[in-house]
Protein backbone atom coordinates (compact mmCIF):
# COMPACT_ATOMS: atom_id res chain seq x y z
CA UNK A 1 0.00 0.00 0.00
CA UNK A 2 1.58 3.57 -0.90
CA UNK A 3 2.56 5.72 1.94
CA UNK A 4 -0.10 8.18 0.87
CA UNK A 5 -2.86 5.58 1.13
CA UNK A 6 -1.93 4.59 4.33
CA UNK A 7 -1.96 8.15 5.45
CA UNK A 8 -5.12 8.77 4.30
CA UNK A 9 -6.69 5.84 6.08
CA UNK A 10 -4.85 7.22 9.20
CA UNK A 11 -6.80 9.94 9.09
CA UNK A 12 -9.98 8.57 8.31
CA UNK A 13 -9.78 5.98 10.90
CA UNK A 14 -9.32 9.28 13.66
CA UNK A 15 -12.29 11.38 11.62
CA UNK A 16 -14.30 8.36 12.50
CA UNK A 17 -13.61 8.17 15.73
CA UNK A 18 -14.13 11.05 16.80
CA UNK A 19 -17.51 11.10 15.22
CA UNK A 20 -18.73 8.09 16.83
CA UNK A 21 -17.82 9.27 20.30
CA UNK A 22 -19.69 12.60 19.70
CA UNK A 23 -22.25 10.29 18.30
CA UNK A 24 -22.63 8.02 21.40
CA UNK A 25 -22.52 11.00 23.65
CA UNK A 26 -26.03 12.43 21.60
CA UNK A 27 -27.44 8.90 21.64
CA UNK A 28 -26.55 8.64 25.83
CA UNK A 29 -28.73 11.51 26.61
CA UNK A 30 -31.94 9.79 24.14
CA UNK A 31 -33.80 7.98 26.86
CA UNK A 32 -37.52 9.14 26.57
CA UNK A 33 -39.81 6.02 25.24
CA UNK A 34 -43.15 7.65 24.49
CA UNK A 35 -46.13 6.62 21.94
CA UNK A 36 -45.52 9.01 18.85
CA UNK A 37 -47.98 10.96 16.72
CA UNK A 38 -46.67 10.84 13.55
CA UNK A 39 -47.56 12.59 10.28
CA UNK A 40 -47.08 11.38 6.58
CA UNK A 41 -48.23 14.93 4.13
CA UNK A 42 -46.63 16.39 1.44
CA UNK A 43 -47.48 16.14 -2.38
CA UNK A 44 -44.71 13.13 -3.40
CA UNK A 45 -45.73 9.58 -3.36
CA UNK A 46 -44.91 7.87 -0.42
CA UNK A 47 -47.00 8.53 2.48
CA UNK A 48 -48.92 5.38 2.69
CA UNK A 49 -46.37 3.25 1.40
CA UNK A 50 -44.08 4.63 4.81
CA UNK A 51 -46.65 3.99 7.10
CA UNK A 52 -47.13 0.48 5.56
CA UNK A 53 -43.59 -0.12 6.18
CA UNK A 54 -43.84 0.91 9.88
CA UNK A 55 -46.83 -1.41 10.30
CA UNK A 56 -44.65 -4.67 8.94
CA UNK A 57 -41.86 -3.44 11.56
CA UNK A 58 -44.43 -3.14 14.06
CA UNK A 59 -45.46 -6.95 13.22
CA UNK A 60 -41.57 -8.20 12.58
CA UNK A 61 -41.53 -7.05 16.62
CA UNK A 62 -44.76 -8.93 17.66
CA UNK A 63 -46.68 -6.20 18.22
CA UNK A 64 -50.55 -5.39 16.83
CA UNK A 65 -51.21 -2.80 14.59
CA UNK A 66 -54.69 -1.22 13.75
CA UNK A 67 -55.01 0.56 10.37
CA UNK A 68 -58.36 2.38 9.18
CA UNK A 69 -58.38 3.50 5.69
CA UNK A 70 -60.65 6.53 5.64
CA UNK A 71 -61.08 6.98 1.91
CA UNK A 72 -60.00 3.69 0.03
CA UNK A 73 -62.43 1.10 0.27
CA UNK A 74 -61.56 -2.51 -0.01
CA UNK A 75 -59.22 -2.40 -2.68
CA UNK A 76 -57.11 -5.55 -3.46
CA UNK A 77 -53.76 -4.19 -2.43
CA UNK A 78 -50.30 -5.76 -1.99
CA UNK A 79 -50.24 -5.06 1.48
CA UNK A 80 -53.46 -6.15 2.46
CA UNK A 81 -52.85 -9.89 0.92
CA UNK A 82 -49.59 -9.74 3.25
CA UNK A 83 -51.23 -8.32 6.63
CA UNK A 84 -54.73 -10.77 6.29
CA UNK A 85 -51.62 -13.86 7.02
CA UNK A 86 -51.41 -12.18 10.28
CA UNK A 87 -54.80 -11.84 11.52
CA UNK A 88 -53.94 -11.28 15.52
CA UNK A 89 -51.13 -8.91 14.79
CA UNK A 90 -52.66 -6.73 12.15
CA UNK A 91 -56.32 -5.41 11.91
CA UNK A 92 -57.58 -3.91 9.03
CA UNK A 93 -60.70 -1.82 8.32
CA UNK A 94 -60.70 -0.34 4.84
CA UNK A 95 -64.06 1.87 5.32
CA UNK A 96 -63.58 4.56 2.65
CA UNK A 97 -66.17 5.05 -0.34
CA UNK A 98 -63.59 6.98 -2.16
CA UNK A 99 -61.91 10.50 -3.13
CA UNK A 100 -65.31 13.79 -3.29
CA UNK A 101 -64.77 13.95 -6.55
CA UNK A 102 -65.81 10.30 -6.68
CA UNK A 103 -68.61 9.93 -4.61
CA UNK A 104 -69.71 13.41 -5.23
CA UNK A 105 -71.89 13.16 -2.17
CA UNK A 106 -70.96 15.42 0.98
CA UNK A 107 -73.01 13.77 3.35
CA UNK A 108 -72.04 10.39 2.05
CA UNK A 109 -68.59 11.38 2.61
CA UNK A 110 -69.23 12.70 6.01
CA UNK A 111 -70.69 9.56 7.33
CA UNK A 112 -67.99 7.60 5.96
CA UNK A 113 -65.77 9.88 7.36
CA UNK A 114 -67.28 9.36 10.87
CA UNK A 115 -67.72 6.08 10.92
CA UNK A 116 -63.84 5.52 10.40
CA UNK A 117 -62.96 7.55 12.90
CA UNK A 118 -65.83 5.37 15.22
CA UNK A 119 -63.69 2.48 14.08
CA UNK A 120 -59.50 4.58 14.72
CA UNK A 121 -60.96 5.28 18.34
CA UNK A 122 -61.78 2.00 18.86
CA UNK A 123 -58.30 1.09 18.64
CA UNK A 124 -56.89 4.45 19.96
CA UNK A 125 -58.62 3.47 23.02
CA UNK A 126 -57.28 0.06 23.61
CA UNK A 127 -53.95 -0.27 24.53
CA UNK A 128 -53.14 -3.98 22.97
CA UNK A 129 -52.79 -1.77 19.63
CA UNK A 130 -48.96 -0.78 19.59
CA UNK A 131 -49.28 1.62 16.50
CA UNK A 132 -52.76 2.81 15.20
CA UNK A 133 -52.24 4.21 11.39
CA UNK A 134 -55.21 6.54 10.06
CA UNK A 135 -54.58 6.77 6.48
CA UNK A 136 -55.91 9.61 4.22
CA UNK A 137 -57.51 11.02 7.37
CA UNK A 138 -55.82 14.37 6.30
CA UNK A 139 -57.89 14.39 3.37
CA UNK A 140 -60.75 13.83 5.35
CA UNK A 141 -59.89 17.21 7.83
CA UNK A 142 -58.98 18.69 4.46
CA UNK A 143 -63.00 18.70 3.00
CA UNK A 144 -64.07 19.17 6.69
CA UNK A 145 -65.63 16.18 7.02
CA UNK A 146 -64.93 15.89 10.60
CA UNK A 147 -64.06 18.28 13.29
CA UNK A 148 -60.34 19.25 13.80
CA UNK A 149 -60.87 19.28 17.87
CA UNK A 150 -62.17 16.10 18.24
CA UNK A 151 -59.62 14.43 16.38
CA UNK A 152 -56.72 16.38 18.04
CA UNK A 153 -58.37 15.59 21.19
CA UNK A 154 -59.08 11.52 20.28
CA UNK A 155 -55.20 11.49 19.83
CA UNK A 156 -54.31 12.98 22.61
CA UNK A 157 -56.28 10.78 24.73
CA UNK A 158 -54.72 7.42 23.84
CA UNK A 159 -52.45 5.52 25.95
CA UNK A 160 -48.88 6.61 26.66
CA UNK A 161 -46.87 4.02 24.85
CA UNK A 162 -49.65 3.58 22.17
CA UNK A 163 -48.12 5.23 18.64
CA UNK A 164 -50.64 7.05 16.14
CA UNK A 165 -49.74 7.47 12.39
CA UNK A 166 -51.87 9.89 10.24
CA UNK A 167 -51.30 10.12 6.01
CA UNK A 168 -52.39 12.50 3.65
CA UNK A 169 -51.80 15.69 1.63
CA UNK A 170 -52.57 19.02 3.59
CA UNK A 171 -52.02 18.19 6.98
CA UNK A 172 -53.58 20.81 9.29
CA UNK A 173 -51.20 22.98 11.00
CA UNK A 174 -52.74 22.34 14.79
CA UNK A 175 -51.97 18.55 13.37
CA UNK A 176 -48.40 19.23 12.51
CA UNK A 177 -48.02 21.14 15.96
CA UNK A 178 -49.04 18.59 17.77
CA UNK A 179 -47.24 15.77 16.18
CA UNK A 180 -43.96 14.16 17.82
CA UNK A 181 -42.54 13.73 13.82
CA UNK A 182 -43.66 15.15 10.95
CA UNK A 183 -42.67 13.86 7.34
CA UNK A 184 -43.32 15.74 4.40
CA UNK A 185 -42.87 13.79 0.72
CA UNK A 186 -41.88 16.38 -2.01
CA UNK A 187 -42.98 15.68 -5.77
CA UNK A 188 -40.21 15.65 -7.85
CA UNK A 189 -41.13 13.39 -10.48
CA UNK A 190 -44.56 10.95 -11.30
CA UNK A 191 -44.75 8.31 -14.08
CA UNK A 192 -48.30 9.25 -14.06
CA UNK A 193 -47.93 12.88 -15.33
CA UNK A 194 -46.53 11.01 -18.48
CA UNK A 195 -49.27 8.93 -19.14
CA UNK A 196 -48.41 5.74 -16.54
CA UNK A 197 -51.28 4.37 -15.05
CA UNK A 198 -50.89 2.84 -11.57
CA UNK A 199 -49.32 -0.43 -11.03
CA UNK A 200 -49.23 -3.29 -8.88
CA UNK A 201 -46.19 -3.66 -6.87
CA UNK A 202 -45.60 0.38 -7.00
CA UNK A 203 -48.81 2.30 -6.33
CA UNK A 204 -51.14 -0.84 -4.64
Amino acid sequence: MREDDIEENRRHQAKMAKKKGAREKIMAEKNIRKGLLIVHTGKGKGKSTAAWGMALRCIGHGKKVGIVQFIKGAWETGERVVFDKFPDLCVIEALGEGFSWETQDRERDIKAAERAWEAAMDMLRDPSYAMVIMDELNIVLRYGNLPLEKILEGLGGRPAMQHAVVTGRNAPVALIESADLVTEMTLVKHPFRGGVEAQPGVEF
